[in-house]
């Protein structure tokens, strides 16, 4: 999934593609990347508008597929849509021999290096797929999740468990009688 900078010739050229799931190893007979805690589960259109100035490139565009990830609360797998736009600026890769502290600016976040005269759209898409991904990712708002006991998923069935929790550093005070 290389884009080779050296075959865009116009100043503003337009790229469209769609990706198969198994390209990200997310195949039907693939279980999904662990590490990555999500399974790509539909194709991934990819659409983006290049602008060159000398060196630097500007991609402008959106990625859109689903993602397959499990449930923060109850464990099981749900879809999650991804419709992500991004508009990142590539500049060369160059050695950065100045030594100490550099201060960032912000538009040093949406600026990444290329080497060769290639640019890793696999890389790109996957730091999409994670920037879209919720910081605790619900199969749905109201998902029960699991019973602490027992483990069942309360979504599906119930379970006689005592729900009441007690902290063991009031156990103590149970124990106080108090007369009146």
């Amino acid at each position: 999934m290389l884009l080779d900078l050296r075959k865009i010739g116009t100043p503003l050229e337009r790229y469209e593609k769609v990706y198969a799931p198994e390209a990200f190893g997310s195949g039907p007979a693939d279980a999904g990347n662990e590490a990555d805690g999500f399974r790509v589960a539909a194709p991934v259109t990819l659409a983006f508008d290049i602008v060159k100035d000398k060196a630097t490139f500007r991609l402008a565009g959106h990625v859109q597929t689903t993602l397959e990830l499990p449930c923060g609360r109850c464990l099981e797998p749900f879809a999650l849509p991804v419709d992500a736009s991004f508009d990142l600026r590539y500049q060369p890769h160059a050695d950065n021999t100045g030594e100490g502290e550099v201060e960032i600016e912000e538009d040093d976040l949406t600026t990444a290096f290329y080497e060769n005269d290639e640019i890793d759209l696999g890389q790109l898409m996957r730091e999409q797929f994670y920037l879209s991904l919720p910081m605790k990712p619900l199969c749905r708002v109201d998902c029960k999740g699991l019973c602490p006991s027992c483990g069942t998923n309360l979504n599906r069935a119930t379970c006689d468990c005592k729900r009441e929790w007690e902290d063991p550093r009031f156990a103590a005070l149970k124990k106080l009688k108090i007369k009146n």
